[in-house]
C-alpha cells in the first residue's frame, strides 16, 4: 500500500521516471523515510508498553552485567528480526530506554541486519550452505563478541541523557493506560529523532542511486593482498538493502574477488553505513559511533580473512 502510493506520488505527482537516478532515489527516500517512522514509532510503542509489565529493576536485573547468555540471546533476536542497520536502529533504542545494558543492545544491532531468515534464503540458492553456514555462525559471533567488547569498554557515559533515564515505577490499574504510557513515550522518542532519520535515509539514497557498482568492483580489485580491507572500507559508508547485496558479492566472486572479501564487503555494507550513523548520532555521541564502528570494522576484516583462508575448504 505505501509502495503504491509513494508510486503515485514521486512517478504520477512529482513527475519523476522510474528509469532515472533522480526519480529511484527520490522514491527510495520518501518510501524509507516513512518505513522507519512508522517503525520508530510502532516499536517504541510496543516496548514501551510491555515495558509497564516489567519494573526497571527487574528487568535490569534479568539482562545486567553483560552476561554471555544476554549477549546471545540479545543476538539470537537479532537475527531473526529481518531489519537494515537504519531499521534496526528503533528496537535498539527500545532495549536502551527499557534498561537493557549497551553492550548487550549492541549485540542484537550488529547481528540483526547481518543474519535473517530472508538473506540466508538467497545465500543458500547463489553459495550453497558451506559458505552459508560460515557466513551465518560469523555473524551471529561478531554480534555475541562485538557487543561483549563494547560493553566491557563502559561507553555508557557517551549515551545521550535520555537513553539513560529509566522510567519511574508507577502503577497502573487498566491496559488503556499502560498504551497511553506507551505511546507517549513514542511521540517523545519520534520528535527527538525525525529530522537524523530523514538526513541519514536522504544520504542513503544519494549513495545508494548514484554510486556506480563497477567503480566499487574495479577499486576492490586493485586492493592487492588488502583487498579485505579496502571491501571494508569501501562498504562502511554504503547503504543498501541486504537482499540486493547477496548477487553483488555473488558477482564480485566470479569475477575474481576472493570469497572473504567479497563476503566483508557485504557484512561491511550491511551491518554499517552513513545514514545508520548520522540516525545514531541523537542517541550517542560521535565518539561511541566511531567506537563502535571501529569494532564491528575490525571484526569484519578479520573474518574475511578467516574465510580467505578457509576459501579452498568451502568452494
Amino acid at each position: 500500500m505505501i509502495s503504491g502510493v509513494v508510486d503515485w506520488l514521486v512517478y504520477g505527482v512529482m513527475g519523476l521516471s522510474s528509469a532515472t537516478a533522480i526519480g529511484q532515489a527520490m522514491h527510495y527516500f520518501i518510501y524509507d523515510s516513512i518505513e522507519l517512522l512508522v517503525l520508530l514509532f510502532l516499536t517504541v510503542a510496543v516496548i514501551g508498553t510491555i515495558r509497564t509489565y516489567i519494573p526497571p529493576t527487574r528487568l535490569k536485573r534479568w539482562l545486567g552485567h553483560n552476561s554471555l547468555k544476554a549477549h546471545v540471546a540479545a543476538s539470537a533476536f537479532g537475527a531473526v528480526t529481518p531489519f537494515c542497520s537504519c531499521s534496526s536502529i528503533p528496537i535498539f533504542i527500545g532495549l536502551l530506554t527499557a534498561g537493557v545494558p549497551l553492550g548487550v543492545s549492541f549485540s542484537f544491532l550488529i547481528t540483526s541486519p547481518l543474519v535473517n531468515e530472508y538473506l540466508v534464503v538467497l545465500m543458500l540458492a547463489t553459495f550453497g550452505w558451506r559458505i552459508t553456514a560460515v557466513y551465518v555462525v560469523a555473524g551471529m559471533l561478531l554480534g555475541i563478541i562485538g557487543g561483549m567488547v563494547l560493553g566491557r569498554l563502559r561507553l555508557e557515559k557517551h549515551l545521550d541523557a535520555d537513553m539513560l533515564a529509566l522510567p519511574k515505577e508507577r502503577r497502573y490499574s487498566s491496559f488503556k493506560q499502560r498504551a497511553m504510557t506507551g505511546l507517549s513515550e513514542s511521540v517523545k522518542l519520534v520528535r527527538r529523532l525525525w529530522y537524523w532519520i530523514l538526513i541519514g535515509v536522504g544520504i542513503g539514497a544519494i549513495i545508494h542511486n548514484f554510486v556506480p557498482q563497477t567503480t566499487v568492483e574495479s577499486v576492490m580489485r586493485a586492493g592487492g593482498i588488502f583487498t579485505v580491507p579496502v571491501a571494508v572500507v569501501l562498504g562502511v559508508p554504503l547503504y543498501a538493502n541486504p537482499t540486493a547485496l547477496v548477487p553483488i558479492a555473488q558477482e564480485l566472486f566470479i569475477k575474481g574477488v576472493p570469497l572473504g572479501t567479497a563476503l566483508a564487503f557485504m557484512m561491511a555494507t550491511v551491518a554499517l553505513s552513513l545514514p545508520e550513523a548520522v540516525i545514531l548520532r541523537r542517541a550517542m555521541n560521535l565518539r561511541l559511533i566511531l567506537i563502535f564502528f571501529g569494532v564491528v570494522a575490525a571484526s569484519i576484516i578479520l573474518v574475511g580473512y578467516l574465510i580467505n583462508a578457509l576459501q579452498p575448504l568451502l568452494v
